[in-house]
């Protein structure tokens, strides 16, 4: 079942589009994320989704419910969906259990063992309810503004960015955190982002948005391995585009031959990510393109090296990791090859 669904949705700021023509399906308890550069559109779709705005034209439907559309919009008080900012946005001069209870009637008799049980979900201590925003760290402060959204009984769960602000370890576990809260409670939700890694952890239907456009959505695996264009391709990733003729299943390029999903075409550019590029010295093989190192960085359990293969016919320079046990040093040649299959562009010319 659809949980969320958008339709033609339009919004300009003067001569800026926000979002043009944009139409996308969220199903029924995924968690979806929008992810795109800066302007592209994310956030709009997401204040529009929230009824902070209203679409210039479209129309946008919750589990069947138009929530705008012809017949008019449906104000953000009763779309039943929460909104988790940036920054939690909490209010400064409550306790944290008046935060997470300030959706609850405030005569309900269990509303502080409603409190108490999602500090809980959310990973806080009951003890934490008397305590002020200030007196809580970052990561505190968005799983107290997590457990003020479950309080609603949301249909929907909108979240701006909200790991932006924190340290990348901590980043990753409230990252999970949150995605086992959405999950155990049965919510949807709609996550923007600008962090292509976040993006493709967090989402189970990913969204990349360029322009005000969609410009791919499905599943992150695919989008990854397989996206609708060059663009959407480097905008999640390195990558290495090479141009290939395609005979009986076979992209030959400048890293050789590799196997691909596509009839036969005299001209067409293939995708391989820097993780499918298997590295050897000069020294111990004789067989694939010829590379030689440009530049390389200690990743502790690996070495990141940049690499040189425009004499064989690959347009720029592409970084590759390797086990840090391995002896490349720049200056060195290699020997390079491609393992699995390689992606062709749907709109690779023929």
């Amino acid at each position: 079942m659809t949980m969320l669904e958008l339709r033609g949705i339009s919004k300009s700021y003067g001569d800026h589009k926000g979002a043009s023509d944009v139409s996308l399906v969220a199903p029924s308890g995924s968690r979806t994320v929008i992810v795109g550069p800066s302007g592209s559109g994310k956030t709009t779709l997401l204040r529009l989704i929230a009824g902070f705005e209203a679409p210039d034209a479209g129309t946008i439907s919750l589990d069947g419910r138009q929530l705008h559309g012809a017949g008019g919009s449906v104000p953000p008080h009763k779309r039943n969906i929460a909104y988790v900012a940036q920054e939690g946005a909490l209010f400064p001069h409550m306790s944290v259990g008046d935060n997470v209870g300030f959706a609850m009637p405030r005569q309900a008799v269990d509303r502080a063992r409603r409190v108490d049980e999602l500090l809980e979900q959310v990973g806080l201590p009951a003890g934490f309810r008397a305590r002020r925003p200030h007196q809580l760290s970052g990561g505190q402060q968005q799983r107290v503004a997590l457990a003020r959204a479950l309080a609603q009984k949301p249909d929907l769960m909108l979240l701006d960015e909200p790991f932006s602000a924190l340290d990348t370890g901590l980043r990753e576990a409230m990252r999970t955190m949150v995605g086992d809260v959405l999950r155990e409670a049965g919510i949807a939700s709609v996550l923007v982002t600008h962090d292509q890694a976040e993006a493709l952890a967090f989402a189970d239907h990913l969204v990349v948005m360029r322009d005000g456009l969609v410009a791919d959505a499905g599943p992150p695996q695919r989008l990854y391995e397989r996206p609708a264009d060059v663009e959407t391709a480097r905008f999640l990733g390195e990558a290495i585009v090479l141009p290939s003729a395609i005979v009986g299943g076979v992209a030959r390029t400048a890293l050789g031959d590799v196997p691909v999903r596509h009839e036969d075409v005299a001209r067409a550019d293939v995708l391989v990510r820097p993780e499918q590029v298997v590295v050897a010295a000069q020294s111990e093989s004789s067989m694939g393109a010829l590379g030689r190192i440009l530049h390389r960085s200690y990743r502790g359990a690996q070495w990141r090296l940049e690499i040189d293969c425009r004499d064989g016919g690959v347009a720029e320079p592409f970084c590759v990791d390797v086990p840090a046990g391995l002896d490349l040093k720049p200056g060195d040649l290699v020997r390079l090859s491609v393992a699995n299959e390689a992606h062709v562009f749907p709109d690779s010319p023929t």
